[in-house]
Order: structure tokens, then C-alpha cells, then sequence
């Protein structure tokens, strides 16, 4: 009797074990997918404000003959490459909230610190999303990565004093 209840249970668990390792083979070809998606979008992207593109917000397209409707034009959002005289409202809100966050950091901080400064909650996947944008903004030079994981200003501002620096008499 208990050994074939053992057997059952042993049963049971194996077909959960099976049916589990089916999900995660499927669920883990979805994220290969979307890995790949993600990477050739970012790839076209960068490839487009390499080239000078304009980039802006949705701009309204003129209509196909025989319709008075517009068309909306979706519109990327865009990290221009850092340079000398470049402020940092040029950036996407939730990127010009990271710059400005590390900005006042007095040492250089990781992603899981920024994430609930810019209102997300502290999870693997915001987390990820978040280190993402720094890494995005360590490419286009705005930000520094002082050793992995860790983001600092690459140009920071000079501080107070240094703005002009007078001769001592």
C-alpha cells in the first residue's frame, strides 16, 4: 500500500516535471525572440541617429487619396550622442531623470539604487530595464561606467568655485 502510494506520488511528479519543462522550453524561445527583436531595433535605431536622421515626437503624415483623416507617424525616442554644449533636456524624460539622479549622487551608483528614484518598483525586470538606459547612455557618452554595474557623469558639471577660476593676488 505506502509503496504505491510512493509510486503515485513519484507519478505525479515527474508528469508536473514534464509538463513544467515544456512551459520553460517555450517561454524561454519567447524570450530568445523578443532578445533578438530588441537587439535589431536597438541596431536600426542607433543605425538612424548615426546617419543624422531627424527624430521628434509623432508628426502628422498627409492622408492617402480619397481619405480627410490623418495619418500619425510614430516617432522613436532618441539619445543624441553627448557633445560640448549639449544640455541634458534634450534626453527623454525617464533619461534626463537618470542623468539628473547620478548627477546628484555623490559617488556612482547601480541601477537597482536608481530604479525607485524614477518611480519604479525595485524588481529583476525594471531593474534590467532601467541598467539598459544606462548602458544606452554610457554608449552615447552622457554617462561613465566606472566599473560594471556602476554609473557616474561622464562630463560632470564643474562645482561650485570652479566655474571661474580667478588668480590669487
Amino acid at each position: 500500500m505506502e509503496e504505491a502510494a510512493a509510486r503515485l506520488r513519484v507519478e505525479d511528479l515527474e508528469s508536473r516535471i514534464a509538463e513544467l519543462t515544456g512551459r520553460l522550453e517555450v517561454e524561454r524561445e519567447a524570450w530568445s525572440r523578443l532578445l533578438v527583436t530588441r537587439e535589431t531595433v536597438a541596431e536600426v535605431l542607433a543605425e538612424i541617429s548615426e546617419a543624422g536622421a531627424p527624430v521628434g515626437p509623432p508628426q502628422e503624415a498627409t492622408a492617402p487619396e480619397g481619405s480627410s483623416e490623418p495619418v500619425r507617424m510614430v516617432g522613436a525616442i532618441m539619445v543624441p550622442r553627448w557633445r560640448e554644449g549639449l544640455w541634458v533636456d534634450v534626453l527623454p524624460d525617464v533619461y534626463r531623470d537618470i542623468v539628473e539622479i547620478i548627477a546628484d549622487a555623490t559617488k556612482p551608483i547601480q541601477a537597482k539604487q536608481i530604479a525607485p528614484w524614477i518611480g519604479l518598483p525595485a524588481v529583476t525586470a525594471k531593474i534590467e530595464g532601467t541598467r539598459g538606459k544606462l548602458k544606452r547612455l554610457v554608449e552615447r557618452g552622457w554617462l561613465s561606467e566606472e566599473r560594471p554595474g556602476l554609473f557616474a557623469l561622464a562630463h560632470p558639471a564643474p562645482k561650485p568655485g570652479e566655474w571661474l577660476q580667478l588668480p590669487e593676488r
